[in-house]
């Protein structure tokens, strides 16, 4: 039973900042706009986040700290993402292109900044957020283990942030409308929805979830920033096309991933993957063998936004 814990604990790491990127990448895609810069935006997020921990850290610590380190994270990647809005909206650029110059200029934005701060492109932090058991809830059977032990709080905040994306998705007027900007933009237009606002929102909610899931990769997984997400922006590109851009769809796919990355990362604390002959470097690859088959046949049944990827000119019907 405690390998069982182990997993799912290990799991909650590695899924959780999947699930809170893919949503991000949903809101700016279910609006019209491919959002490929991902990978940038959690860069951003991180090392905003990160660099806010190191600086205050002297003289605050705990929870306290870290929720403030969410918002820095989460503004950051909000107003990065911005660019790529302006670039697609404003400019009708080339959303790949837009979205692939974002993900090129952000680590080398980050080594930049942190080498003129601080000398060294590693930021450092001290992990006091390590939550070890929540009073009463850690004691409940089975789900105790999981949930409230050996946790963060970025799991509850970004599980919260999950629930309330699939409320204002599917069941509130905002919601309605971003999906018909990426449906019917022309159609949307002509009973008064202004497309160019909603998607800039779109985008901007996407910036703030992929920064926020920036910060929430790094803080359980190490204790220093080294400008890179280890390919965790692409990854959720893979969980939000394999969820189908559907909420409860991206949930189980992040989760899926999330046990595929800690196969590949804690296959050394699961007795039985340890003794088989298996060499690392196979270990290393199986959420990517796990991308490549999934999208495979998921991508047969896409269920894309129509209008994604195509900028919208309120002139043209």
């Amino acid at each position: 039973m405690d390998t069982v814990y182990f997993v799912a604990q290990q799991t909650m790491y590695f899924a959780i900042p999947l699930l809170i990127v893919a949503l991000g990448g949903m809101f700016s895609e279910r609006s019209g706009i491919i959002n490929i810069a991902l990978e940038g935006i959690m860069v951003v997020g991180a090392f905003a986040g990160i660099s806010f921990i190191n600086f205050f850290q002297s003289s605050m610590s705990g929870q306290g700290l870290l929720i403030l380190a969410i918002l820095a994270a989460g503004v950051s990647g909000g107003i990065f993402s911005m660019f790529h809005a302006f670039a697609s909206i404003k400019l009708k650029a080339d959303q790949t292109i837009s979205g692939t110059a974002l993900n090129m200029f952000a680590p080398a934005f980050a080594i930049f900044v942190a080498r003129m701060v601080q000398g060294v492109q590693q930021v450092q932090f001290k992990d006091t957020f390590y939550i070890r058991s929540v009073p009463v809830l850690g004691n409940i059977p089975v789900i105790g283990p999981i949930l409230f032990q050996n946790s963060y709080i970025t799991t509850y905040i970004c599980l919260g942030i999950a629930l309330m994306s699939w409320a204002v998705i599917n069941h509130t007027r905002f919601g309605l409308r971003l999906r018909a900007c990426g449906e019917h933009p022309q159609a949307a237009d002509s009973v008064g929805i202004n497309v160019y606002r909603i998607r800039y929102a779109g985008v901007l909610i996407s910036g703030v979830l992929a920064g926020i899931g920036g910060l929430t990769f790094v803080v359980p997984t190490s204790t220093n920033f080294n400008a890179t997400v280890a390919g965790y922006g692409f990854l959720a590109l893979a969980v939000l096309i394999f969820g189908q851009w559907r909420t409860k769809k991206i949930f189980f796919a992040a989760f899926f991933f999330g046990i595929m990355k800690t196969f590949a990362s804690a296959y050394s604390g699961i007795p039985m993957l340890k003794a088989l002959p298996i060499s690392n470097e196979i270990y290393k690859m199986i959420p990517y063998i796990a991308t490549l088959v999934v999208l495979t046949f998921s991508s047969k049944n896409s269920q894309a936004p129509k209008a994604e990827g195509i900028p919208y000119d309120k002139g043209s019907r």
